[in-house]
């Protein structure tokens, strides 16, 4: 799978990254040459291919300039020669494309019962790939886990782990820059320490990025999803716990404190008696009433027997079990008052649905959603969808992003080579 037009679409803003921070390393008298560099590069990059006079032409550079950038970058080992384009009146012209080997992105989806991780190089190929049942009830545990995945993918793809580029991480919650701890995420126990999160950079000992699993699910959507071309949408993840992510004007927003979207502290659910079980209030009340968790809750306390999981109830409900078919009706009504909440303060054009629960019971949800927002708001409702990415929506928005950010760390750590 190759994310090159994916990478291309983040980097002209939809995802901006707050954790990895590319210094310039050039000198003033060089400050030119890096930015006809970088230009070059991101056009091969864009394109997949291009010669020299296709660049000069789109980026408006004289031939030579170009020239001399594509010398530079391929002495850098960044791009390479790969055949000849015919031109006018038999002329051909060298055709340049990235070096997928000049830099390799880990992404790591963390959940509370599975790790997904994938590895990919620096054009976007997904080279290696591998899930397994999470370890993370220590910190410790999960960390010596990741790790070894992380051998095991690079083992795969003939590289070392010290060969990654960047590793981006998406999990539950917030992360707290200041003290390197996660916020929220009563799942990941531990992970609430202070400096927790620098084991994560002991992992590939490469840059490493720390993102809300969620925002990261709607950049994947955003960029290979249901919302590619949408301005206004929101990702609602509906698992283990709530999340949502909020894509505004093209971009993603976080809110002041990386919070925005934390939609399971909505006061949703308000008499539900599963309010009183004592971890509510660290769940917040409408995770608390909703997750997946949750509706396993509700089915037993209405009489369902044999439901050991959300996959479980709903399947005895599209099987016309009636206590499994009560219980969605009261998460359809759960899901309806606090989308109609989202509805009216962010007024998106898509919900997208995903998670355990919202990515695998779309049938059962979206048209009974869209009739519950009709009587709960008073313009029309949008539009509300299951993911197409399934499981992956995480990964997905890793890799997209993270790739962005390695084309800027690779370009900047071969800066001192290219301004000899």
């Amino acid at each position: 799978m190759t994310f090159t037009k994916l990478v291309s679409d983040l980097y002209e803003g939809l995802w901006q990254p707050e954790d990895v921070q590319i210094s310039a390393t050039a000198s003033s008298t060089a400050v030119l040459r890096v930015m006809n560099e970088r230009a070059v590069f991101a056009e091969v990059f864009r394109l997949g291919k291009a010669s020299r006079p296709e660049l000069a032409g789109i980026t408006g550079l004289s031939k030579p300039t170009v020239a001399v950038a594509l010398n530079n970058l391929e002495e850098a080992g960044l791009l390479r020669q790969v055949g000849l384009r015919a031109g006018p009146a038999g002329r051909s012209a060298l055709l340049y494309e990235v070096r997928p080997e000049a830099g390799y992105v880990l992404a790591v989806d963390i959940g509370r019962k599975f790790v997904r991780t994938a590895l990919a190089d620096l054009v976007g190929d997904i080279v290696a790939r591998k899930e397994e049942p999470s370890r993370g009830a220590r910190n410790r545990d999960l960390v010596a886990q990741l790790t070894r995945l992380a051998d095991e993918l690079a083992g795969t793809a003939g590289i070392t782990r010290a060969d990654i580029t960047l590793a981006v991480f998406g999990t539950p919650g917030i992360h707290d820059k200041a003290n390197g701890s996660l916020h929220l995420a009563p799942n990941l126990p531990g992970w609430e320490r202070r400096n927790s999160l620098a084991r994560l950079g002991d992992i590939t000992g490469a840059t490493y990025v720390v993102e809300n699993d969620a925002d990261l699910a709607a950049v994947g959507e955003a960029t290979y999803g249901l919302g590619r071309g949408v301005r206004h949408f929101v990702y609602v993840s509906i698992g283990t716990g709530m999340g949502m992510g909020i894509v505004i004007d093209g971009k993603l927003y976080r809110g002041f404190r990386g919070a925005a979207g934390e939609i399971g502290y909505l006061p949703v659910g308000d008499g539900d008696p599963l309010l009183d079980a004592p971890e509510s209030r660290k769940r917040g009340m409408f995770e608390s009433v909703a997750s997946a968790d949750a509706v396993v809750a509700t089915s037993q306390r209405l009489g369902m027997t044999g439901a050991a999981t959300a996959k479980d109830v709903l399947d005895a409900a599209r099987a016309g079990d009636p206590a499994a078919l009560r219980t969605v009706e009261l998460e359809i009504d759960h899901l309806g008052r606090a989308l109609a909440g989202v509805v009216a303060v962010l007024d998106p054009e898509l919900v997208v649905l995903g998670g355990g629960v919202g990515g695998h019971a779309g049938d059962l949800l979206t048209g009974p959603l869209l009739d519950r927002l009709g009587d709960l708001v008073a313009l029309h409702p949008p539009r509300i969808e299951v993911s197409t990415l399934g499981n992956d929506a995480v990964l997905l928005g890793a890799l997209a992003s993270g790739l962005t950010a390695a084309r800027d760390l690779v370009l900047d750590r071969a800066a001192p080579a290219t301004t000899r």
